[in-house]
Formats: C-alpha cells, structure tokens, sequence
C-alpha cells in the first residue's frame, strides 16, 4: 500500500486543530504519517499532538522557520526524505478531512506515471462547519497559461505523487522563501509539464474563521475586498514575489513554458501601447470571464 507523508504548518492553533487530527485517524487509506512544523511562539499545539501521537500515529515535529506559512510548507518540504517513494499530501491546522480524501487522490494518482498534482474543490464553512458552500468550479483545463495568473489548486487539498513531490523538492531548495506556496506549487509544476487533475468533488471541510491565514472569497465582502487589495497593487507585489521564486527553476520549464514565462516578464515592464498588444497574445486566463476581464484589467494598468 502506497505511503502518504502529510505535512501539516502550525501556527499557533486553537481547538480546531484537534478536530483535523482526528479526520487523519478516520481515514480509508490507513498507511500515513504526519510532520508538523511548528511556527507557534507558544506550545498551543502540544497537548493535540500529544495525544494523537499517544493513540498511536506516527507524528514528526519540527521548529518551524517562523516567516509565514508559505515558507514553513516549503521548509516541511525540503525536511521529507528524498528517497522515500512516498506521496505528500498538504495540511491546513484547521480543516476537516473526507474519510477518503487520500483514497480519492491516490486512486486518481496512481494511473500517472509522470509528476502529477492533484487537487480538489472544498466545502467552505463557518467556524462551526456550518453552512457549507461548495468552493468555485474550475471549468477552463489547468496549466501554466491559468497558473501564471490564478491559483486554483487550494494546498490543503494538493497531493504529489512521488516524482511530482521530488521535483517540488528540488526546486524549492533553488527559489528563496516563496510567499504563496500551494500557488508556486501549481505554477511551478504546471510549467515543467506535469499531470494537473481537478477533482470537482470537495475532500474536505474549509473551516472560516477570522483567523485564517488564506481564505475563501465567496460572500460579496470578501470580493469587495480582494478587489480593494487588486486596485492597490497588491496582485502585483505577489506576481513579482511568485515570480523570483519560479525563476530560481526556470531551467527546468518544458521549452514551450520557458518562452511563454519569458514573454510574461519581459511584457509587464513594456509600454502601454505595446504591453497591451503583447499580452492579448500570450492566451493567458482565469476560471471566470469576470477575472479573465479582471487580469486584461491589470495589464493595462499595471496591476499584475
């Protein structure tokens, strides 16, 4: 039975995270085991851990880096061994599995033989896991002309195959910190020409609380703001931090990725005239018409 290694970031967690631990146990694929990096100034996570390694579970913990989740999962990363055959699934402290998330993603794995990343759609809820609201479709193929300017492989559902998580780990050992991992990841892959699989049905409960580091945009507020942070250039400074870290691993872009990751660099320092042109012609987009208008948007003003 293939093994699954899941690497979980922790920041100082509430009681959330017992709730997570527990949909690791109930899980149909038995054969796991869990690395945790911890970022916390305080030993909040400590008793959970506890007592779920006392239950029997094969728990490794390590001193995060303590610069924000991206780096802390690209740390966990570089800590698994690089010569396991194993897969690596990535965790949120604070969500609620599928029983058979892992079955799901191994099953849709195994059938690859090259890199391969698998993703899939949530359930968004409230603190209590109320309400729950299916996360967006992804109607449009993934790939390095969507992953340029969208992330759409949420990480606390992203699992790697054994070559994809071994890529992943080479390259990450070549960028700097990089700011939002699981979209470096979607990037990264996608551009080296791995299998990217979508699976529309949701693996797992998106728990919305206040206190998450990402979150879901789905009530209007939450796009009145993320359209706020747009407007103030925000997307840029994250396009140019995705950027520098991809980068790092340019040289290992299938030839095709290389010129459209060239013309994407050279096209957002270009004049407004030429700028324009140039980027109609790359063929870059989102999920939506609405965001595929949006990064049009952005060119022209140089948001992205």
């Amino acid at each position: 039975m293939a093994r699954v290694t899941i690497l979980m970031a922790v920041h100082e967690p509430g009681p959330e995270l017992a709730e997570q631990l527990a949909s690791f146990s109930a899980q149909t694929h038995r054969n796991w085991h869990l690395i945790e990096s911890d970022d916390s100034r305080t030993a909040s996570a400590r008793a959970a851990l506890d007592r779920f390694e006392a239950e029997g579970h094969s728990v490794i913990t390590v001193q995060g880096p303590g610069q924000g989740p991206g780096p802390n999962f690209q740390f966990l990363l570089q800590h698994t061994d690089a010569n396991a055959r194993d897969f690596i699934a990535f965790s949120d402290q604070d969500d609620v599995w599928f029983p058979e998330k892992l079955e799901r993603a191994l099953l849709a794995l195994k059938a690859e033989d090259c890199p391969a990343l698998y993703c899939s759609r949530s359930l968004v809820t409230g603190a209590s896991l109320e309400d729950p609201q299916p996360s967006p479709p992804r109607p449009r193929p993934l790939g390095f002309h969507n992953a340029l300017v969208q992330n759409v492989a949420a990480g606390n559902t992203i699992v790697l195959n054994p070559a994809a998580a071994r890529l992943a780990r080479e390259a990450a050992a070549e960028a700097g910190p990089i700011l939002k991992f699981d979209w470096w990841l979607y990037q990264v892959l996608s551009a080296c020409g791995a299998a990217l699989i979508h699976d529309d049905r949701p693996t797992l409960y998106y728990r919305q609380h206040g206190g998450n580091a990402e979150g879901e945009n789905l009530s209007a507020q939450a796009r009145v703001s993320r359209l706020r942070r747009f407007l103030k250039g925000e997307w840029r400074n994250w396009t140019d931090a995705q950027l520098r870290a991809l980068a790092a691993s340019r040289h290992r872009f299938t030839p095709e990725n290389r010129v459209l990751f060239d013309r994407f660099v050279r096209i957002r320092q270009a004049p407004l005239p030429s700028r324009f042109t140039q980027f109609a012609r790359l063929g870059l987009y989102r999920q939506s018409r609405a965001g595929t208008v949006a990064i049009w948007f952005g060119a022209l003003f140089r948001l992205i």
